[in-house]
């Protein structure tokens, strides 16, 4: 099955109330239609169920005829008595056998099941926007994921193995009780039932709210421990160690006190499923025990009808963990689903085609966009970035300068204007061919918990080993990795945090090159570093940027001096354009930043 379709969101509907709305968005995974073996698997699933069934049903007859001969004597009766006698012990064998067999031949749907859904989940979550990943903590989603594709196995197996055998037996008893006994024990089992099913549903409804509860503080302390351990310098900087501690402590209280009183209410559910179903055995046996007192029934039938309802029992006493279990698995998937559903913000336009680019210019025209509906940030911007042109972006902090990278990704669409690349507007072609075409540099540049040799690769799919060799000398990193004992293989861990601010920057620079774009954004590529390592950075992005189109936003003005045009941005507006020394003959704010930074800079050497 391929990708499943958003359905229409319901955003203020509890998600224990979207249990006939999840279910039927389940139940194509239990009938996959792309899949011709899972679907064979699944009937044999379903006809070893039935044999499982056949054979238990027999049990108490077998069990019955064997007590009822004992009572006779002679060679011939205990023969047959003796053949009874094995034949169940046979049948158990053979009862356990199917349900062991079912189990083999259904595991792989599940499985299968679990990982298209988790699948399309993952890829769902990489179409989102930015938006929707800057708002949500991951570990909560990722709790949420996780959660709901683990329950798709778990509502597989049980809707398939508990509930339809179930219903199958109380049939079957159903009948056996009226042919042996009447109506008046058949009406007693269906009213014992029928208070079973009341009493859990009824207190499983209260045990779901606090399972409710559980999740999202369970998801809360997560998310703290996340978000904590992510910042792990920042707690060291600032003292914050008893904060979080006490954050991640109020959580996990939180939590606990929750879980303490699901529990006690599970304690109650199973006293009061126990109270039903042992006074349904009380009455049967009794009206049993009854009967044969008045020469009605046999020992054997006591014996009978107990064997029936000890087997019927068992599927009951599972029917309420498997109620409890898939009520909280349609919990799971409806979060899931409604993080599935979340409105893809930017999306190509039906039918769009590939972005083909022969001169990689780059333009706004008169472009509109804000992050929130009431505060403006680009406010009718227009400039042009010509083929082959090193033009700078600068301007106070606010100002919109890292927006426009954004937006150039298309990680936002504008609300008026138009984004060109060689003409062509970026909303009207497919987002993988844009971003084909445009390498950025970032400010802090974050980097897979893998080898430098797998993050330098990631650039472009199957770069070949000379591809990222010849990269890494092109962006001077080949001296540190040949210092290293590892040398590509070397892990970088989490976010890159074994290498320095420069060396990550390298790494993200050959990343770039890898991917070999016409278009390069560098968004203040050196304002994180030193000095001397943001010269050694610059020279090598200059290198880079020769023979392409680039767009530099930069904070320090002495970075892009050289730029062939020098974009001033003010209030989401362009303010000045030109080269850095017609900008500062103009007099006006690129002339008042360069003079500040000039200042600081002479007094920072001062101080020294």
């Amino acid at each position: 099955m391929g990708a499943m379709p958003p359905q229409e969101p319901a955003p203020d509907r509890p998600a224990r109330h979207d249990g006939w709305g999840t279910l039927r968005r389940f139940l194509p995974y239990l009938w996959p239609h792309e899949s011709p073996g899972l679907r064979w698997r699944i009937v044999l699933a379903c006809l070893l169920i039935v044999a499982s069934k056949a054979v238990t049903l027999t049990l108490p007859y077998l069990l019955k005829w064997a007590i009822d001969l004992m009572s006779i004597s002679g060679p011939a009766v205990f023969t047959l008595a003796l053949a009874w006698v094995i034949a169940y012990a046979a049948g158990r064998l053979a009862g356990v056998v199917f349900d062991n067999l079912r189990n083999i031949v259904f595991e792989r749907v599940g499985q299968e099941a679990t990982r298209r859904l988790a699948e399309d989940v993952f890829a769902r979550l990489h179409r989102l926007s930015l938006r929707f990943h800057l708002a949500r903590r991951t570990g909560e989603v990722t709790k949420v994921i996780e959660r709901g594709t683990k329950s798709i196995d778990v509502m597989l197996y049980f809707m398939l193995f508990n509930i339809a055998p179930t219903l199958i037996e109380l049939t079957a008893v159903a009948v056996i009780f009226k042919l042996n006994f009447g109506w008046g024990l058949v009406g007693a089992t269906a009213a014992a039932i029928a208070a079973y099913i009341f009493v859990t549903r009824w207190i499983t409804e209260w045990r779901t709210a606090l399972r409710e509860q559980m999740n999202r503080l369970d998801g809360q302390a997560l998310s703290r421990a996340v978000d904590s351990l992510l910042n792990y310098e920042t707690v060291k900087y600032f003292n914050a160690e008893h904060r979080e501690e006490e954050r991640y402590a109020q959580a996990t209280r939180a939590y606990a006190d929750a879980a303490v009183k699901s529990e006690n209410s599970l304690g109650l559910l199973n006293i009061a499923q126990a109270l039903v179903v042992n006074l349904l055995m009380a009455g049967a046996m009794a009206y049993t025990v009854w009967g044969w007192s008045k020469g009605l029934y046999t020992v054997g039938q006591l014996v009978f009808v107990q064997t029936y309802l000890t087997q019927l029992f068992r599927p009951l006493d599972m029917l309420g963990m498997v109620y409890r279990t898939i009520r909280q698995g349609l919990i799971d998937m409806a979060e899931m689903f409604r993080l599935i559903d979340t409105e893809v913000e930017v999306q190509d336009a039906p039918g769009a085609p590939a972005l083909v680019v022969q001169r990689p210019t780059l333009a706004f025209d008169n472009v509109v966009f804000g992050y929130e509906p009431d505060r403006t940030i680009l406010k009718g911007l227009s400039f042009e970035v010509p083929a082959g042109w090193q033009v700078a972006l600068v301007g106070p902090s606010g100002a919109g300068k890292s927006t426009i990278a954004r937006l150039v990704f298309r990680f936002y669409d504008p609300w008026q204007g138009r984004i060109l690349i060689d003409g062509q507007d970026i909303r009207g072609v497919t987002q993988e061919s844009l971003r084909r075409v445009l390498g950025i540099v970032p400010q802090d540049s974050v980097l897979f918990n893998e080898s430098i040799g797998y993050n330098i690769a990631y650039g472009r799919d199957r770069a070949g080993q000379a591809e990222v060799e010849q990269a890494a000398r092109d962006a001077a990193l080949m001296g540190l990795i040949e210092r290293l004992p590892q040398g590509f293989d070397t892990q970088v861990g989490e976010r890159g945090l074994k290498l320095s601010g420069g060396e990550k920057q390298r790494v993200a620079i050959a990343r770039t090159l890898v991917k070999n774009p016409p278009i390069l954004l560098l968004d203040e590529a050196t304002s994180a570093l030193d000095t001397r390592t943001e010269q050694d950075i610059l020279a090598t992005l200059h290198k880079v940027s020769t023979g392409r189109t680039s767009l530099s936003i930069a904070h320090r003005l002495s970075t892009i001096a050289d730029a062939d045009r020098i974009l001033v941005l003010n209030e989401g507006q362009l303010a000045e354009s030109g080269t850095h020394a017609q900008l500062l003959r103009q007099d006006g704010l690129y002339a008042e930043m360069w003079t500040r930074q000039a200042s600081e800079i002479e007094a920072a050497e001062a101080a020294e």
